[in-house]
């Protein structure tokens, strides 16, 4: 998860809004396709894992889950979830080599740095085993900037996160676009791609 001090507050400040958004969304075909791609008792990590929704459906099929996220106070509501190991981490703590099954970077890695990315999706593509799936949400559009709560966002073209995604070793193989509202109440349009290491 970003360190950007005024995202993490933001974040705080509305984590009861947050949790109940989560709570009240619609299931995730994307996650569930995640888990069915992976076999029982595989290793996942949940990155930026929020209150850990995901991160608990995932333990509840069967799957080893790590979850990390920059906030201790999402980080502490993860891992009430039973099977969930969640500890407080930045994107760049991520350091580990061929650990993970799969990883499932839902909506996390858009609070990076531009000049961050490359940085980061290597150290993933490092993290996840030869083989392993891949799983990326981001908000799609140009440019940088702070919604009205506060939090950073990085926009990426479809393009430009495919050549991302490529660049980094990735090899994606599926993608859904679509608009939600989220936290902050605005319209915003988001790509999720799936891809092997």
């Amino acid at each position: 998860m970003s360190t950007d001090k005024e995202t993490l507050a933001a974040y705080a400040a509305k984590i009861d809004d947050y949790v109940r958004m989560t709570d009240e969304a619609p299931d995730d075909p994307q996650l569930a396709a995640f888990i069915g791609a992976l076999p029982s008792g595989a290793h996942v990590l949940d990155l930026g894992c929020g209150p850990g929704w995901a991160a608990a459906q995932m333990a509840a099929a069967g799957l080893t889950v790590t979850a990390t996220d920059a906030a201790p106070e999402m980080v502490d509501l993860a891992s009430r979830s039973p099977g969930v190991t969640a500890r407080v981490a930045s994107f760049d703590d991520i350091t580990e080599t061929d650990a993970y099954d799969g990883i499932w970077a839902n909506f996390s890695l858009l609070h990076a740095p531009r000049d961050a990315m490359p940085r980061h999706l290597a150290a993933l593509r490092r993290a996840l085993k030869p083989g392993g799936l891949f799983h990326i949400g981001m908000k799609t559009g140009v440019g940088a900037h702070r919604d009205a709560l506060g939090r950073h966002y990085t926009y990426y073209t479809d393009e430009k996160l495919h050549d991302l995604l490529t660049d980094a070793g990735f090899t994606p193989f599926s993608s859904h676009t679509g608009t939600d509202k989220g936290l902050a109440g605005t319209m915003d349009p988001w790509i999720t791609i799936a891809a092997h290491g």
